[in-house]
């Protein structure tokens, strides 16, 4: 008889329920998310499994690699997919969460979920620790600045290395404040300097990527945004078309459409949210700081003069995806000449 399992995933145990073809509850247990003993619980009660399904989650890519490397037939589906079935279920419990995710595998309505590989994993781990330093510098710096601007001393605009110096210059004239700003700048000089760190890192990964060094080749796009590009699409094969990848970073206008109503909205900024701010700089780059003229330029900036720079910006953004994804299917190098 053909089952179908659910997995309703904890960091210290899982909920498995096994449905038979009609949706009817066969067997329902707790392990220990561990996946030896999901295994071992599954070969014993579900011998004739068609498919297995978890949600997407923290620890979901870890368990799924783990479970198909084990023969499983494993699926990750979309947590907002899941959520909006499982949300139809008066009660919320890690049991009736199970049997909705196996009666969603049995029904075969859901949406795979594309598992990123490990080393994917690692390139976006880096990538976040660089934003959060970057982030916690930025808060120190405006903790500073608000610290001095209540007593009447302005830093004003300082970047980089110059706002410690004027930061220190602002200090002086206030003695009294030293003792509380003093941690706060050696706290941000202390990860800025862990920033560097991570950065050079950053660039010497993007530099030893083959594909990344392709990606750099394309006017705006530098060691991160090449990066995040490579992990945040992991598989180019998973798009037929190129130009859908801007659709996938949430690049593309809303639609609305129903009876006499129809309306087309913003972007809808859904997806990988630090690859498509990474774009959008890259795409400003493009605008205002290339000085080599290309047809990616040119087309930015008539779109710039009709419409207004936001909106071109978020054009050549989408382009720069599309164009990305193309090279990479075909293993190229940006052409200014033909683009």
């Amino acid at each position: 008889m053909k089952t179908y399992v659910g997995l309703d995933v904890s960091l210290k145990e899982t909920s498995i329920c096994i449905v038979d073809e009609t949706g009817v509850a066969l067997k329902e247990g707790v392990v220990v998310s561990d996946p030896d003993l999901i295994v071992e619980y599954l070969a014993e009660h579900s011998p004739m499994m068609q498919r297995v399904g978890l949600e997407s989650g923290p620890t979901s890519s870890w368990l799924w690699r783990e479970l198909e490397a084990r023969g499983l037939p494993s699926i990750c589906i979309d947590a907002r997919h899941a959520s909006a079935a499982l949300s139809m279920q008066i009660n919320k419990s890690d049991r009736n969460d199970a049997l909705g995710l196996a009666r969603i595998m049995q029904t075969g309505w859901f949406r795979r979920v594309q598992v990123k590989s490990e080393n994917s994993h690692r390139i976006r781990a880096l990538l976040n620790a660089r934003s959060l330093l970057v982030q916690v510098r930025r808060d120190l710096e405006n903790q500073i600045r608000g610290l001095f601007k209540s007593f009447g001393l302005i830093i004003g605009r300082a970047n980089g290395g110059v706002f410690l110096k004027r930061a220190l210059d602002v200090s002086q004239q206030a003695p009294e404040l030293a003792g509380i700003a003093r941690p706060l700048l050696s706290a941000r000089a202390d990860v800025d300097r862990q920033r560097l760190d991570l950065e050079r890192q950053i660039k010497r990964i993007a530099r030893e990527n083959e594909q990344s060094r392709a990606f750099m080749t394309v006017p705006g796009v530098g060691p991160m945004t090449a990066l995040a590009f490579l992990s945040g699409i992991n598989d180019p094969a998973r798009f037929a078309r190129s130009r859908t990848v801007g659709a996938y970073l949430g690049l593309t206008p809303r639609r609305h459409a129903s009876g006499e109503v129809d309306w087309t909205g913003r972007i809808s900024k859904c997806g990988d949210t630090m690859l498509r701010t990474y774009l959008f700089e890259a795409a400003n780059v493009v605008l205002t700081r290339t000085k080599q003229t290309c047809a990616l330029k040119t087309w930015g900036m008539e779109i710039a003069a009709r419409s207004g720079g936001k909106k071109a910006r978020v054009a050549i953004a989408r382009k720069l995806a599309t164009i990305l994804h193309r090279m990479w299917c075909d293993g190229t190098s940006f052409k200014w000449a033909t683009t």
